[in-house]
């Protein structure tokens, strides 16, 4: 990649969040590595916040994105909810969807997807006013800083979920090491993080825009969790990718991890 590593700068100037949702959440183009990938998350996300599953208070979610998606299982296991991003425009894009703005992205596919995992297929629209009301605030982050979501300092979190987003913040193996720490100090003792992480992903293409990854290996990320003071108590290690003109990418890596 030229030009050395896409930091939060470039993102906040040229991260299109349209661009993104309509290259990796285009439902009306059919089956898609993409929509392949939804699913695994969705299924990862539903087996690990569904009956039986994590429970709590509060959830952090680090890196949301433009994207709602990931909170869809977590919205029946977790009474407050914060959404974060770095970007101004991914933020807007969020609470265009959790105010119902006319212009906002439709993830109805995405919602019946997960209300068809937890065996209520009709129910999606219930389920959507479920996550909306659990979400109490959308705030600035950088998984960078030692409090990522300073200036706001929130009490310590039952849960903090961050997915697809750190391999993209972070600019080196250190980087990310030191990020997954700045996460694991929202969690209480006990706490956990769940994370979904690409993996050998050097760069992505948001409409003709190409943004660095730190490309890392499944024993990286095992690695940098424990050194960050959590023990694992799941890893699932798939070979799905995504198309490789958008991300190309070699497997995904979903782990929930314990505070110690």
């Amino acid at each position: 990649m030229e030009g050395g590593f896409t930091g939060g700068d470039a993102y906040q100037q040229h991260f299109m969040p349209r661009d993104y949702l309509l290259t990796y959440y285009n439902f009306s183009a059919g089956p898609s590595p993409e929509v392949e990938m939804l699913q695994f998350n969705l299924e990862c996300l539903h087996k690990t916040f569904g009956s039986g599953g994590l429970r709590g208070e509060t959830l952090i979610d680090i890196g949301s994105g433009p994207t709602i998606y990931q909170l869809l299982a977590a919205c029946e296991a977790f009474q407050d909810i914060t959404m974060s991003d770095f970007t101004d425009r991914n933020r807007e894009e969020l609470l265009r969807w959790l105010k119902k703005d006319p212009g906002a992205f439709d993830w109805t596919p995405a919602v019946k997807m997960a209300c068809e995992l937890e065996g209520n297929s009709g129910q999606w629209k219930e389920k959507e006013e479920k996550l909306r009301a659990t979400v109490k605030r959308v705030l600035k982050c950088d998984a960078n800083l030692a409090n990522p979501l300073a200036p706001v300092v929130l009490p310590p979190a039952d849960c903090v979920l961050t997915l697809l987003a750190m391999e993209c913040a972070c600019c080196s193996l250190e980087a990310y090491r030191a990020g997954l720490a700045h996460l694991a100090s929202l969690l209480k003792p006990g706490g956990h993080l769940v994370t979904t992480v690409t993996l050998r992903l050097s760069s992505y293409m948001v409409g003709k825009r190409e943004f660095s990854c730190v490309s890392l290996e499944k024993e990286e990320v095992e690695q940098a969790v424990l050194a960050a003071g959590l023990e694992i108590t799941q890893l699932i290690h798939s070979p799905k990718s995504y198309t490789p003109a958008s991300a190309p990418n070699t497997g995904v890596c979903f782990i929930v991890a314990r505070k110690k």
